[in-house]
């Protein structure tokens, strides 16, 4: 380690998204056998302005890089001076992102080595309560002149890797060093330890962050792939950037398959509303369109109505009324439909879309009403929503893997009511109230159009 070259770095921004926002300032310190050799230090123009609230974090104001270099211009020589050099940056992962962002914008391809000193203080300190550059000079009685400008910060850094190698053993530091690297994709404040036994089967998956708060809940047929996938493409997704940054406890569940996967997906997003997931979040009063078998049109129904019997048909899931009937009149528009005979409109005799040429006629007698209300079904027919095809409710036994577990769920009226691993515990479940989910129905109606090809057998009760 003593003959390998690193650069000691820090970056200042135009806020925290690699992929859209810009480098203001960058400072490299170049150090070999324990002494900096070189330094690159300069403000960088972003090309756009600077955010307030960055400003007043950084001191870096718009006024002070008008005169500074852009990206573009210093990356020939940026990259060049950098070479293969091992960077060591505090939170390593976030700087190189916005490097790599940077280069790539100018058609260089970076992708450096990495020493993380956030993850290296979580191995070498597990005990402190923060790992913040701020916390661990103040723990060291480590003097910075600035916070989060470059230099000072880069300078910070060099500082507290020297006392850390006099602090600690040369048998503890090399561990903390080994184990840095080993774990090098995984978020900094992420205890590797918390991945062990993460299996390569079906399942849920959830991130906390500070006081575990809920970040994200997510499902895969592969548990460790894909978790692990999250923590590789932070440097080219805003999303997965955030999430990595505040990731600092991870947990999991196993399912039989898929479907009970997703379904424990929908139900954790809607109990703990994890911060990062927007979709699978309540819906509130969702509305469809209800057309009776002898009317000429529909009626906006509340969503529930997918959970009941019915003699017509319903066409969509929308969040409001308005939603429905935006589009409603968008499917009259293209089709030549009625707006008024739909009851989109109110009046009567020919409607003003028929003036415009746009409506063929059902308002006024120029096309027969039995006429429009086929061609109207057709035109919804990609929205329509499937009708409950059992008389009852039904028991979907699902088992994926050979030596798996089994579960078993109840289903009523497309109503998850829930899930036990016999078929004599599910009948426990007769009695739970049906109360419809529009994402539960979403799941269920993908899974049971192919039951077998999911491996699940259903039997009505």
């Amino acid at each position: 380690m003593r003959n390998m070259p690193l650069i000691f770095i820090d970056i200042e921004t135009t806020g925290t998204r690699a992929t859209r926002d810009r480098i203001t300032e960058i400072a490299a310190f170049k150090v070999v056998n324990g002494h900096i050799t070189d330094r690159w230090v300069s403000l960088i123009n972003p090309g756009t302005s600077v955010p307030s609230h960055i400003c007043q974090l950084t001191g870096i104001y718009d006024d002070m890089l008008i005169d500074a270099p852009s990206f573009y211009t210093i990356a020939p020589s940026l990259r060049e001076w950098l070479g293969e050099d091992c960077l060591v940056a505090h939170n390593a992962r976030f700087d190189a992102s916005f490097l790599r962002n940077e280069f790539k914008r100018v058609g260089i391809n970076y992708q450096p080595q990495l020493r993380c000193t956030l993850r290296i203080s979580r191995r070498l300190m597990p005990e402190l309560p923060k790992h913040n550059l701020r916390s661990l000079l103040a723990h060291f009685n480590i003097h910075q002149a600035r916070q989060h400008r470059a230099e000072d910060d880069a300078t910070a850094l060099w500082q507290l890797w020297k006392v850390w190698q006099q602090q600690f053993d040369a048998a503890s530091w090399q561990a903390a060093l080994a184990d840095e690297q080993r774990h090098r994709s995984l978020p900094a404040h992420l205890a590797s330890e918390q991945l062990t036994g993460l299996p390569a089967s079906p399942g849920v998956y959830l991130f906390y962050g500070h006081n575990r708060l809920p970040l994200y809940v997510g499902k895969s047929i592969n548990l460790r792939s894909r978790v692990l996938g999250h923590f590789q493409r932070d440097h080219q997704d805003d999303k997965e950037m955030r999430l990595v940054q505040q990731i600092q406890h991870i947990e999991w569940e196993e399912t039989p398959g898929d479907l009970s996967a997703q379904l424990r997906e929908a139900e954790l997003v809607k109990e703990l509303m994890p911060i990062m997931n927007r979709q699978l979040r309540r819906q509130g009063h969702l509305k469809t369109w209800y057309w009776p078998t002898d009317q000429p049109c529909p009626t906006l129904v509340s969503g529930k109505a997918i959970s009941q019997p019915q003699s017509g048909k319903l066409f969509g899931l929308f969040r409001s009324a308005k939603e429905a009937k935006a589009a409603l009149r968008s499917i009259a528009e293209t089709h030549q439909l009625c707006p008024q005979v739909l009851g989109i409109d109110k009046g009567t005799g020919r409607c003003f879309a028929n003036q415009l040429g746009k409506c063929r006629g059902a308002c006024c007698g120029q096309e027969p009403l039995e006429s429009h209300s086929q061609r109207a079904q057709e035109a919804l027919a990609s929205f329509q929503v499937n009708t409950w095809p059992w008389p009852g409710r039904i028991i979907i036994r699902e088992k994926s893997r050979k030596n798996g577990p089994t579960s078993h769920h109840v289903i009523d009226h497309w109503c998850y009511l829930g899930s036990a691993t016999t078929k004599q515990r599910a009948l426990g479940l007769k009695g739970v109230a049906a109360k419809f989910d529009v994402d539960t129905y979403r799941i269920l109606n993908r899974f049971l159009r192919e039951p077998e090809r999911h491996n699940l057998t259903i039997s009505p009760l």
